[in-house]
């Protein structure tokens, strides 16, 4: 029997059934009226002082050194790639017209929607700014598009909202402390906007994270097992693709700056790995078999992953510095 036959549809009759609770939490989808639009944190360029917001908008960021501004190119990169996550989500959503009218696909088109702000606002920040080359950050998305995605979830449809839960906290944990950072060297424009971007995160977070609880709820088994089987590996970064035609280890080498710089660490991953497998309630769960083995090992891995980072920190730490095309060329 194929893995699709053997997982799927026992998924997917649980996932159907748990429409009325995600047409309950679209209210996470921010109103489009009242939403934040990129246009709102840039420069009015139809101004007539546009040059001196220009100026002023440009001036602070000028002060950015060259570690912040690769996790910084990094982070948009990332979320400039957002077809190939839709396309990876369609899998639980299953919009087969594109319009379909169901909560999950209601849901993915307005997450969609809201994401594709973020890569716009961090694309026209980078451009205004002048800081970086920006031909060389649009063919790195380029090829990151180009090669496409694999959450290495498929065909377990419970490990997508495992994968996302993850992945939403990740990218708010980083888009909150490149803000941070920003603020630190003076960048006040850059701060609001990654905080903003952060606060949109939050609330992803929180659908995908409220949708695998109710997994959990509604076949503890099967989704113990789920989250034991994404956690087992490292999770997959979604930029782990990323090329600028000149650095095939460029993910590795950003990986690298953003530990050394604080951005994202290993201490973040087991900090994330904590939280969800407390918010899961998942060492309370009834559980037997595989999925008590899942549960014993979900409930010592956040440990385990700690145990790690000294290592991971003192190899970054020890990484000689590395040439970056964003910032031409410049070693980081």
């Amino acid at each position: 029997m194929s893995a699709d036959a053997a997982v799927t549809p026992v998924q997917m009759e649980v996932l159907q059934g748990m429409s009325p609770f995600v047409e309950q939490k679209l209210s996470l989808l921010a109103p489009i009226a009242t939403a934040w639009q990129p246009t709102d944190y840039l420069p009015d360029l139809t101004a007539e002082d546009w040059r001196e917001q220009m100026a002023r908008f440009r001036g602070p960021a000028a002060e950015l050194n060259d570690p912040l501004l690769v996790v910084l190119v990094a982070d948009m990169v990332t979320e400039e790639a957002l077809p190939s996550y839709s396309v990876a989500l369609n899998l639980l959503a299953q919009d087969k017209t594109g319009v379909d009218p169901t909560p999950w696909a209601k849901w993915l088109r307005g997450w969609t929607a809201e994401e594709n702000r973020h890569g716009d606002l961090l694309n026209a920040y980078l451009r205004l700014t002048g800081r970086v080359d920006m031909r060389a950050v649009e063919v790195t998305v380029h090829h990151l598009l180009t090669s496409g995605f694999a959450a290495r979830t498929y065909p377990d449809l419970y490990g997508g909202l495992v994968y996302t839960s993850f992945q939403e906290r990740a990218t708010k944990v980083s888009h909150a402390n490149v803000g941070r950072m920003a603020a630190q060297q003076g960048e006040a424009a850059l701060n609001k906007i990654c905080l903003r971007i952060a606060g949109d995160e939050a609330r992803h977070e929180s659908f995908y994270t409220q949708t695998m609880g109710k997994v959990l709820d509604d076949d503890p088994a099967g989704g113990l097992i789920s989250v034991m089987s994404i956690f087992r590996r490292v999770i997959a970064m979604p930029g782990r693709l990323m090329y600028d035609g000149k650095d095939p280890d460029l993910f590795d080498h950003f990986a690298a700056v953003a530990q050394r710089l604080g951005v994202y660490t290993v201490d973040d991953y087991a900090d994330i790995v904590e939280h969800l497998v407390a918010t899961w309630d998942i060492a309370r769960r009834p559980a037997s078999g595989k999925a008590a083995r899942a549960q014993e090992y979900l409930c010592k891995h956040a440990e385990t992953c700690r145990s790690k980072a000294a290592m991971v920190a003192e190899a970054a730490a020890k990484q000689p510095a590395v040439k970056f095309s964003w910032v031409y060329d410049r070693p980081v």
